[in-house]
């Protein structure tokens, strides 16, 4: 209504203006003089700016000043007042803005409502939607006009809008066949490739390698070189990071600054391990700092990664690690052996994520001697931001569904998208005549802890409600770390150290140029560390505890530890020696199997059954 009453206050102007204009075209005529000619009449012109607030050579809002120039030389020796310019041109591009505004928010509505979106992300979408043939004939040419670039603007326009795409358009669309080579890396001619591809990475880093070595030699040939090298083995980012955190601990932003652009001019995310590392550390202290710690992190946890790019740096890590994949194989082989006679196979995965795990599990169960059981998967994990908070681990469900249904495996899948702690054993559905398996790998570091709750902590309900669940098995992965201190400056040591030796790892064994590389230390490693750094009381859902510390919960809540298989353990240290780097660790303690880079323990994982 008030947009409607102030464009009639504009007309009303504007036939003011008319009015003013054949005053004075007769006060013209009485003295004798001819009336001077508009090169174009302005009510025409100046209809079309209020009828059409997307004409372009009036009103752009990328370029503002370039179009309010136009209009004011287009309109030269006109009687109309430039106030009235300005109100109309303010009126119009506010109208723009509004007309853009709606345009953009019928992007996130259901396809009913019979409202096109003009983008193919990637190629990824198989047909355009209705009304995609049609994209060339919405906009003018006139639209760019005045524009310095415009295929530069018409492609960040396009970038805004494939940001603000609900993920469907992102993921739904992704042939199979990418996930079939991606992820049945197990068996036949997915491991095959697999394998391949765990040499492609060695030879790269081989090559990679020498020619450091070569360039290291004729640097050391030239005194300019070997000047330029002793300046950066000067440099030491860990003590420039911990004094940084000191200063931001001690409230004194200018020496924090100081330290922080320091710490700017020698990191990058695109240089080595150190200097990776370096560069989200100082995101996160600069966050801190600022006190925007948890904007951004939520704005990273909003940021969508496609099913396809989060595929390919799991596959990736994989290769180049062994954490994820022995976890995998332990917990998959130990499911199927105390599960051979079984008809029923119910499996709880809190913290389903992508559900990469299981169409490896699908696969081998296929094949066992008798016909595959029954399986259930029911996948649990937190609701995502938005309006759709289960839409990621329903996806999952569809593509298990598809692999279940290729290995004809019956198949039955139940998506929980909702706080650990407020799920109840009904919610479960669990039969008497099944096998249930619980599993919760890496994931519980996310549960808040007694020292934010200090009763009933999310932590000890999980742990209590896996209890009343009474599953055959429980298999626990966590990431054993110690950097949930209150104190800031301890809890920044800890996790410098930690997050040194995974980008250390990924530093030694993945190509600096591979983009999944880049995706794992920005979107994983570099969010986890700015919550840690950046956030505190329930912002901070980065809250790890070593595996000792776990032990006791899980002892606590009244389980009872179970040993790993012999032939599981002595598989998983033979896969570890045979096809990793050599300065991975894998141990056994506590009946705990240990997994770390150059002897710091990063995951830890074990096996449980209620008392």
């Amino acid at each position: 209504m008030l947009m409607e009453e102030d464009m009639e206050e504009k007309i009303h102007i504007l036939q003011e203006s008319l009015d003013l204009q054949a005053k004075e075209k007769s006060f013209y005529e009485v003295i004798g003089k001819k009336y001077p000619p508009s090169p174009q009449p302005e009510s025409d012109r100046l209809s079309r700016c209020l009828e059409s607030p997307d004409y372009y050579p009036y009103v752009n809002p990328h370029n503002s000043a370039t179009s309010l120039n136009f209009v004011r030389d287009g309109l030269s020796g006109s009687p109309v007042s430039p106030l009235h310019i300005r109100d109309m041109y303010s009126e119009s591009q506010s109208v723009w803005n509004f007309k853009k505004g709606v345009k953009e928010a019928s992007k996130f509505l259901p396809s009913e409502y019979n409202l096109s979106v003009n983008v193919d992300v990637n190629g990824l979408l198989g047909q355009d939607p209705e009304g995609a043939s049609n994209r060339g004939a919405e906009r003018s040419p006139s639209e760019f006009r005045g524009k310095k670039n415009g295929h530069a603007v018409e492609r960040d326009l396009e970038e805004e809008r494939r940001s603000k795409l609900p993920a469907t358009y992102l993921e739904s669309y992704l042939p199979i066949e990418e996930f079939d080579n991606l992820l049945l890396h197990s068996m036949g001619e997915g491991e095959k490739k697999f394998t391949a591809y765990r040499a492609d990475l060695k030879n790269a880093m081989s090559k990679g390698v020498l020619q450091t070595e070569q360039i290291k030699g004729s640097n050391g040939r030239r005194g300019s070189g070997k000047k330029h090298k002793r300046k950066k083995e000067v440099i030491d980012l860990r003590t420039l990071l911990i004094s940084c955190a000191q200063a931001v601990a001690a409230d004194d932003p200018r020496s924090a600054g100081e330290l922080l652009k320091q710490i700017r001019q020698h990191s990058s995310p695109f240089g080595d391990g150190n200097q990776r590392m370096a560069h989200y550390f100082a995101d996160g202290l600069e966050a801190r700092l600022a006190g925007t710690g948890s904007q951004i992190h939520k704005a990273l946890v909003n940021k969508r990664t496609t099913t396809e790019e989060y595929l390919r740096a799991h596959y990736t890590f994989i290769a180049s690690s062994p954490f994820r994949k022995i976890s995998n194989f332990a917990t998959n082989k130990t499911i199927i052996t105390k599960a051979q006679k079984a008809t029923r196979i119910h499996i709880i995965d809190f913290g389903i994520h992508y559900g990469f795990q299981w169409p490896t599990f699908i696969q081998r169960i296929a094949g066992r001697e008798g016909g595959p059981p029954k399986l259930r998967i029911t996948g649990i994990d937190f609701p995502q931001p938005g309006f759709r908070p289960a839409e990621r681990i329903e996806d999952t469900g569809r593509r298990l569904a598809h692999y279940a249904k290729a290995f004809n495996v019956p198949f039955e899948y139940k998506a929980i998208a909702q706080k650990w702690e407020t799920i109840k054993v009904e919610d479960l559905k669990i039969d008497e005549d099944e096998f249930v398996a619980v599993t919760c790998l890496y994931r519980t570091k996310n549960l808040l802890d007694e020292t934010v709750m200090a009763e009933n902590s999310a932590r000890t309900t999980v742990l209590n409600l896996i209890r009343k669940i009474n599953p055959a098995i429980f298999f626990h992965g966590i990431v054993n770390g110690a950097y949930s201190a209150p104190f800031f400056v301890t809890r920044f040591r800890e996790v410098l150290f930690h997050f040194s030796a995974l980008f250390d790892m990924l530093e030694t064994n993945v190509p600096r140029e591979k983009p999944e590389r880049v995706l794992i230390e920005r979107d994983i490693f570099g969010k986890d560390a700015l919550n840690v750094i950046a956030c505190e009381g329930w912002e901070r859902v980065e809250r790890p505890e070593t595996y000792k510390q776990w032990q006791v919960r899980n002892m606590r809540a009244g389980f009872s530890q179970v040993p790993f298989d012999r032939e599981v353990m002595s598989m998983s240290r033979h896969k570890v020696k045979t096809f990793y780097h050599k300065d991975f660790v894998i141990d056994e303690e506590s009946q705990w199997l240990l997994l770390g880079w150059k002897g710091r323990i990063i995951y830890a994982m074990s096996c449980w059954k209620p008392v």
